[in-house]
């Protein structure tokens, strides 16, 4: 396996520096790709978190089983994104994640497809459906089918992507033959990645994986515990006739060790792809990204 690719996700607020130069100082130090989060809003009172993001996304806030302040200032992806693709080059750009729920299929595809196109093919799509049910309604979407909904929008995305007029029937997602251009820049579509999967819900994260996308992002999952649920991915993907060595693996929150040689080193054994270290609002700093060059990428 070629060397781990080391990544970083930023929470950007209008208080924190701007994506386009902080797209510009990942890419001179080396790192593989900038992801940003999305919440397109936040309820006003919430009866907490729930769901496979409850826990380790969340280590951070003050108030247990609430969520931080800075989810309310958070700006949008795409728009985010499409100004650290015009500062550089060669940086992948991704979300991590967009809240595919809470989204209508057909803008969101237009978004997606602009983005890659016009990056050339450097746009990383990890989806999710979020963990405060609130929020979720806010949109149209019943918390409990947030799922349900999120396949059927991503089958609705690909079809926009890929085929010159499409159309789609579904039980959530319906629309007449139609035409959405500009297509993406990579084919048949950027890698889509499902970043959910804690506990009870992992097994459900990973047999989505195999049924409709190309990587799995997992939250906080130390490397021993990674490969084993590597080894059950392998497993499906055998029963389903997938070719496992073509899904990628991006871990989120990586469990940290000794030194960066050696969390590198036991995730890349472990069968990861991509280690993504999170920075929230108050962490994001040149210095704190030159810090993170320096213990992973020195």
């Amino acid at each position: 396996m070629e060397d781990i690719k080391i990544c970083i996700l930023g929470f950007f607020t209008e208080t924190t520096p701007d994506p386009a130069t902080v797209a510009r100082q990942c890419e001179s130090l080396g790192f593989d790709a900038l992801y940003v989060g999305d919440h397109p809003i936040m309820p006003a009172a919430s009866k907490g978190l729930v769901g496979s993001g409850a826990t380790a996304s969340h280590s951070r806030l003050e108030a247990e089983n609430q969520y931080p302040e800075f989810y309310s200032h958070m700006p949008d992806p795409f728009l985010l994104l499409m100004m650290a693709a015009s500062a550089t080059s060669r940086l992948k750009i991704g979300t991590g994640v967009t809240l595919v729920s809470e989204r209508e299929p057909i803008a969101t595809a237009k978004a997606v497809a602009t983005l890659d196109h016009y990056s050339r093919g450097r746009f990383i799509f990890g989806i999710g459906t979020g963990s405060l049910p609130e929020e979720a309604e806010a949109f149209g979407t019943p918390f409990k089918k947030r799922w349900p909904i999120a396949r059927e929008r991503i089958r609705a995305m690909k079809e926009l992507w890929t085929k010159p007029e499409a159309s789609f029937k579904g039980e959530y997602v319906n629309f007449p033959p139609v035409r959405c251009n500009p297509k993406p820049w990579q084919k048949p579509h950027p890698p889509i990645h499902i970043c959910a999967g804690m506990g009870a819900s992992r097994m459900r994260a990973l047999k989505d994986t195999v049924a409709l996308v190309d990587g799995w992002g997992p939250v906080a999952i130390p490397p021993p515990e990674l490969a084993r649920e590597l080894a059950t991915l392998k497993q499906l993907c055998v029963e389903a006739g997938r070719d496992f060595n073509q899904l990628q693996i991006s871990m989120f929150l990586p469990i940290e060790l000794a030194d960066g040689r050696s969390t590198k080193a036991a995730y890349r054994e472990a069968g990861c792809h991509r280690l993504v270290f999170t920075l929230w609002p108050d962490q994001l700093t040149e210095k704190n990204i030159e810090e993170k060059a320096r213990q992973y990428l020195s």
